[in-house]
């Protein structure tokens, strides 16, 4: 089955940056658009960034707009997420998917922790 493996969260200060990365198998990856969502404790899950098949075109939720940028490599099978100036309302588990998003696809996450 389709497998979306997030890594890179951590704790970091505020301020501070981290890389996501999202790896995919089992899947045609350049024909998807890819996101990135987040939850944070009790809270919803929030779409965060999207990027299109071909790269040609990036969105990003107003909470993240300047701060974050997402990127892909499709040779790798790879989306990621840079994220500089981070604030502790970043905090959450981060995840990657397909958009429109499948059920099936959610991973386990990346936890993304930003503290002083």
């Amino acid at each position: 089955q389709v497998q979306l493996v997030e890594s890179g969260g951590g704790l970091v200060q505020p301020g501070g940056s981290l890389r996501l990365s999202c790896t995919a198998s089992r899947i045609i990856f350049n024909i998807y658009t890819m996101v990135w969502f987040r939850q944070a404790p009790g809270k919803q899950r929030e779409l965060v960034a999207r990027i299109s098949s071909n790269n040609s075109s990036t969105n990003y939720a107003d909470s993240v707009k300047g701060r974050f940028t997402i990127s892909r490599d499709n040779a790798k099978n790879t989306v990621y997420l840079q994220m500089n100036h981070l604030k502790p309302e970043d905090t959450a588990v981060y995840y990657c998917n397909v958009f429109p998003q499948r059920q099936a696809y959610w991973g386990q996450g990346t936890q993304v922790t930003v503290s002083s």
